[in-house]
C-alpha cells in the first residue's frame, strides 16, 4: 500500500490481519505476551497437533495422520487417534474422548493449544468448551507457538519412526504405542532434569536389567531382584 502511495490507519491494518488469520484472536495473545501466558497457566495447559507418516503399501505410498495430545507440565503424551483420511466428524469424536468424565486426557485442563487446521472444527472447539476447556488457536505459520508439541514430533520421528519402514496402519499403531510406552515410562527427559515422566516400578537393590522394544530400537534399564 505504501508503494501505491495509499494511507492506512492502524485499525484497518489490524482488521485485515485478523480477517486473514495473521493475528491472535484472544485477549492473551493480543497482549503479545505468549510466554507469560504459558508460564501462568502451565499446570492447566495441553497442546495437540497432527504429524504425518508415509506407509509403503502395495498400492504405493499412503500418507497417514497421527493426532496426539501433550500435557505441557508433565510432558505426558496421549495418542488421540491414527487415520489415513481423517475428517471433521472424526476429530469431533476425538474431542468427546478427550473430555470423557472418567478418563479423558483433558480432565483438569483449562486450555488446549492447537493450530488452525480445518480438522479442528468449530464443533470440536464447542465440545471442549462445554466442559470448560478453551481452544487457543495459534497464529498461522507459527509452529514456535506450539513448541512442546513440535518437539515431541521431532523426538518420535528421530528416535523411532524414521528408522522403520511401515506398510500398514496396524504396524504404525504398534510402533507408536511402543514408543509412547517408552516415552511416558522409560525415557529420561532433559527438560525434567533427567527424570522420567511416570517411571515403572523397580527393586531398590536388584540387578540392572536391560529391556528392549521394537527389536532393540528402544532400550531402557531397571533394577530387578532375581528370585533365589
Amino acid at each position: 500500500m505504501k508503494y501505491l502511495d495509499m494511507k492506512l490507519s492502524k485499525a484497518s491494518v489490524w482488521r485485515i490481519m485478523v480477517d486473514h488469520g495473521f493475528n491472535p484472536d484472544s485477549e492473551v495473545r493480543n497482549s503479545g505476551d505468549w510466554e507469560k501466558f504459558i508460564k501462568s497457566h502451565f499446570g492447566v495447559l495441553a497442546a495437540t497437533d497432527f504429524f504425518t507418516i508415509e506407509l509403503l503399501t502395495c498400492k504405493g505410498l499412503v500418507r497417514c495422520m497421527v493426532l496426539f495430545v501433550i500435557d505441557i507440565a508433565t510432558r505426558r503424551v496421549h495418542i488421540a487417534g491414527i487415520r489415513i483420511n481423517p475428517d471433521g466428524q472424526w476429530t469431533e469424536q476425538i474431542a468427546r474422548n478427550l473430555t470423557d468424565y472418567e478418563n479423558g486426557f483433558l480432565n483438569g485442563k483449562k486450555y488446549l493449544i492447537h493450530d488452525r487446521d480445518l480438522l479442528f472444527t468449530k464443533k470440536f472447539d464447542d465440545i471442549l468448551g462445554a466442559v470448560g476447556v478453551t481452544s487457543v488457536k495459534t497464529v498461522k505459520r507459527s509452529p514456535n507457538l506450539n513448541a512442546y508439541a513440535e518437539r515431541f514430533v521431532q523426538t518420535i520421528k528421530k528416535e523411532c519412526l524414521n528408522h522403520l519402514i511401515l506398510t500398514n496402519e496396524e504396524q504404525l499403531k504398534y510402533a507408536v504405542d511402543q514408543f509412547i510406552e517408552h516415552y511416558n515410562h522409560e525415557r529420561p527427559h532433559e527438560n525434567l532434569d533427567g527424570k522420567m515422566i511416570d517411571p515403572l516400578p523397580q527393586d531398590d537393590d536388584g540387578e540392572i536389567i536391560r529391556f528392549e522394544r521394537l527389536g532393540g530400537l528402544l532400550k531402557s534399564y531397571r533394577r530387578i531382584k532375581q528370585a533365589a
